[in-house]
């Protein structure tokens, strides 16, 4: 039998999460990540990237029309928010129970980045 290996890259960012963009033409604006697309390496951000998108109408949209909505942004251009509200590095360390935790690099105290799903 042959075994089966996950190949996916860990990511710096995660579903839930608070982020900030550093590069782009919505640089320094911050939101929560909606969703990750991991094979183009891109997530949605809430109110980051806003596009204009021209619809027919439809059974969900009745007169259609323009619906503005947001685009994905490389997640290269995206930092971690920790508590402080500062875009901070992550690494992944273990915790007091074993399980593996990230960890803002940029404060002095490594404070652990948690996701608070609302």
């Amino acid at each position: 039998m042959e075994r089966k290996f996950n190949n996916q890259a860990k990511r710096h960012v995660k579903k839930g999460d608070m982020v900030m963009v550093i590069a782009g033409d919505d640089k320094g604006k911050k939101g929560r990540i909606i969703e990750i697309k991991t094979a183009t390496e891109r997530a949605i951000v809430e109110g980051v990237n806003i596009v204009s998108r021209h619809t027919k109408p439809n059974a969900q949209n009745q007169n259609g029309g323009i619906i503005k909505k947001e685009a994905p942004v490389h997640i290269s251009n995206l930092k971690v928010v920790d508590k402080s509200g500062n875009a901070t590095r992550t690494g992944r360390k273990l915790n007091d129970k074993g399980k593996l935790v990230r960890y803002s690099k940029s404060s002095d105290s490594g404070e652990i980045i948690d996701i608070k799903k609302d």
